[in-house]
């Protein structure tokens, strides 16, 4: 997901999908020690993904100030 799109996105929109992203981390991580995953680069690709998203949401909370 790109920073652009994420800024598109509503603030209450962009909240949900960090939470739902970090959910999917929790999952990605715990499958890693009880088994093997194909796809280790979705680790990497979840953790830019959440940091973009709290960059919009800081980015957001210093214009309403």
């Amino acid at each position: 997901m790109k920073a652009s799109e994420i800024r598109e996105l509503r603030s209450d929109e962009v909240e949900s999908k960090l939470v739902d992203m970090q959910k999917q981390l929790f999952n990605i991580r715990s499958q890693a020690m009880t088994e093997k995953i194909e796809n280790f680069k979705a680790v990497g690709n979840l953790k830019r993904d959440i940091a973009r998203l709290k960059t919009v949401i800081r980015e957001n909370e210093l214009k309403s100030q």
